[in-house]
């Protein structure tokens, strides 16, 4: 099985990793979406949005009826956290991803595949000072530790239905797969894509991405959407390799505006029921907020995303904030950062928040063609106040 998956990512990334800048914006202007009448680079994550403005990324290609288009991402990390609770280790993380739609009868047909190699670096993860959620060994909870991702991510199905040249009804099944709940998962935000870490908030705000089991039905209207889910609301094992399978027992509803070409705005409410596997009487209710801002320049890209998450559990609310930016500049170099603020439950660390920022100069060959990224200095730093 694992080599299988390294076929498959390797064979995907090198597609994907050979696109061209000015394929990107080709495709951008050309391309509709497989879920409404908009461009395609409005969609995000599963049936999440963003600002119209995003890039596309990945190589796309016709086959008779079919459109494909693949995506891919290989990162080579040394992480250095420092103090008693720290650690560090050097890893790889990876994801790859295959679309595929056609049209069939009075709609549009879509399948989706996203595998990674993350388990690869092991259950523990990678270490990540004041980071919790999930388990390594089924017993403790990981503490200061991102846990990796699960080898399939999403193996979905969508079908939409043009109800006039404005708007349309579209439905969405996988397993696993992402329901509507949260701004786009962090590995496919611009804003935060090149940042080697997963963010603290990750479970405030999009833990639900790698969801085994979940269906979506939406309504999708010029610069609106709203749409509602069922789902599995526990979160994946420790066990990465295989799928899991459970009966829906939650439920998500998102409300999604983008205004104009520059701006994504979503708010979104769920129920998860028991999410964490140690803490199977615990149930959460959750509700998200987002604002994501592109610009365009001629030689530079630039993303800014705010997003606010609310976990309300046992009586207590629990808050989490982020701000993240990426400038992307003449596709040979990329400057990011990313600022957050948790309060953390009880049983967890003492600390209150944290703040947490990275630069990196990120390369490209002149070709087109992604070189290995420059992380330098170690982008593991983080401030804490108690």
């Amino acid at each position: 099985m694992q080599h299988l998956f390294r076929f498959l990512l390797a064979g995907i990334a090198c597609a994907s990793l050979s696109v061209q800048a000015q394929e990107h914006s080709e495709n951008s202007m050309t391309m509709m979406s497989s879920f409404g009448p908009y461009a395609m680079t409005r969609d995000g994550s599963g049936t999440s949005w963003q600002p119209d403005a995003t890039p596309m990324q990945g190589k796309m290609w016709m086959i008779d009826d079919w459109m494909l288009m693949a995506h891919g991402v290989v990162n080579f990390i040394y992480d250095d956290q420092g103090g008693d609770r720290g650690g560090n280790k050097t890893f790889s993380s990876s994801m790859a991803m295959l679309m595929a739609s056609r049209p069939l009868g009075a709609g549009t047909f879509g399948l989706r595949g996203m595998v990674s190699l993350d388990p690869l670096m092991g259950k523990s993860g990678y270490p990540l000072l004041l980071q919790t959620g999930e388990t390594a060994n089924g017993q403790q909870h990981l503490t200061d530790r991102q846990h990796p991702h699960d080898a399939f991510m999403e193996l979905a199905a969508t079908y939409s239905v043009p109800l006039s040249e404005k708007n349309s009804v579209y439905g969405y099944v996988g397993l696993p797969g992402e329901p509507a709940l949260g701004p786009s998962a962090f590995m496919h935000r611009f804003s935060g894509m090149e940042n080697p870490e997963a963010p603290l908030t990750h479970h405030w705000l999009d833990s639900t991405h790698i969801t085994f089991g979940v269906a979506t039905l939406g309504y999708a209207w010029q610069k609106w959407k709203i749409e509602g889910s069922v789902f599995n609301g526990r979160e994946p094992d420790q066990y990465r390799w295989n799928i899991e399978t459970r009966h829906f027992d939650s439920a998500s509803s998102r409300l999604s505006f983008n205004p104009n070409d520059n701006w994504s705005l979503q708010v979104s409410r769920g129920f998860l029921k028991s999410p964490e596997q140690l803490d199977p009487d615990v149930s959460v209710h959750r509700t998200t907020a987002s604002a994501s801002y592109h610009q365009h320049f001629e030689n530079a890209e630039w993303q800014t995303t705010f997003a606010w998450g609310k976990n309300e559990k046992e009586g207590k609310a629990r808050n989490g904030y982020l701000f993240e930016s990426t400038y992307a500049l003449m596709q040979q170099h990329t400057f990011f950062g990313r600022g957050e603020r948790v309060t953390p439950g009880a049983s967890r660390p003492s600390w209150r928040w944290v703040l947490a920022s990275c630069c990196s100069v990120y390369g490209r060959r002149q070709d087109g063609v992604w070189a290995s990224p420059l992380r330098a200095p170690s982008p593991a730093r983080r401030c804490c106040w108690p």
